[in-house]
């Protein structure tokens, strides 16, 4: 789960704070249904114009070596050519219930954010426990999802990806494959048991967690460093906006290994998260740990963008009524 997904405009350190007067809107100040609502819709549009990019960034970290595509633009041609704009969103309307563990990991950074500050300021810490906190309870959710979304981004006509082949023919099958989804949640069950869906469970966690973790130092640290050079009349979302991808950029570097890795073991059925980490070195040495890390940047910097510049619009509109006057824009 992406830490990009919860509120982090209102939380930077003092002294950008005090340089740019950042107005704060706490948890406590918003009205939860609007906050909720307007979430689910703003993140879904994120998630339609970003997940070709997961999709592709699936296959390129599950093919050996370079046997079915050379590069991320590669990839999006040649599955635009066989499978048309449907292809790029196998799996698609599964992932979409990853929503609500988005949701989950918003409350869950909030409460624990409020609740760390009882016992430290430090702006590091408070993100540092926050951000994880929020990316174990949101996996424990998403995982399940992430495992059946992932075989059906394997399906294509001609050489099969995953472990799993779903019958009849892929043509004119749409976005909404319910035959497709049911036939390969029978054979996860038949082949692992409902043990199946949270195959990959540990290597999420050591995926997510630490990005998570990482985002939010940095993306302050960026916040910060950009506010100083940035002249004083120019707006504090601007800087945000560019400190975000920044942020997401270095986060994917360095988590990006344990993410090839985790969606090894969950498509490829692994139960060794060790012994996946020896054959992907064995086959394709280290550069085989930085598979898909274009595409999972050029996936993140938009909807980080967005989400940046957008946010700052959902909390005004999901302010208490008796607050609105109270806050200038």
């Amino acid at each position: 789960m992406s830490p990009l997904s919860v509120n982090h405009s209102g939380r930077s350190p003092g002294n950008m704070e005090g340089k740019r007067n950042i107005q704060i809107i706490e948890w406590e100040h918003l009205d939860k249904k609007k906050f909720y609502v307007f979430g689910v819709a703003m993140t879904m549009m994120i998630r339609v114009s970003v997940y070709p990019f997961t999709l592709i960034r699936t296959r390129l970290q599950v093919q050996k070596g370079k046997s079915l595509y050379h590069g991320t633009f590669d990839a999006f041609v040649k599955i635009l050519r066989a499978d048309g704009v449907t292809g790029l969103y196998r799996g698609f309307l599964v992932n979409t219930f990853t929503l609500i563990s988005g949701q989950c990991y918003v409350t869950t950074y909030e409460l624990t954010r409020k609740f760390v500050a009882d016992y430290s300021q430090s702006n590091t810490v408070k993100s540092l426990v926050a951000g994880g906190s929020a990316s174990l309870v949101a996996q424990s959710i998403t995982v399940p999802i992430d495992v059946v979304s992932q075989h059906l981004m394997m399906q294509r006509k001609g050489e099969k990806m995953g472990r799993f082949q779903v019958r009849g023919n892929l043509e004119g099958q749409g976005l909404i494959a319910f035959g497709q989804t049911k036939d390969i949640i029978r054979q996860i069950l038949r082949a692992d048991g409902l043990r199946g869906f949270y195959r990959g469970y540990v290597a999420s966690l050591l995926t997510y967690i630490p990005n998570s973790a990482v985002w939010w130092p940095f993306y302050h640290f960026y916040a910060e460093q950009l506010s100083r050079l940035c002249p004083q009349e120019c707006p504090h979302i601007v800087f945000q906006a560019i400190s975000g991808p920044l942020a997401a950029a270095t986060a994917s570097v360095l988590t990006n290994p344990m993410d090839v890795i985790r969606t090894r073991v969950q498509v490829e059925g692994k139960s060794s998260i060790i012994l996946t980490f020896r054959q992907l070195m064995a086959e394709e040495g280290p550069w085989g740990l930085m598979k898909g890390l274009s595409a999972r940047i050029i996936s993140a910097t938009p909807s980080t963008i967005v989400i940046v510049v957008g946010y700052e619009s959902l909390k005004k509109l999901s302010l208490r009524p008796e607050l609105v006057d109270s806050r200038h824009w």
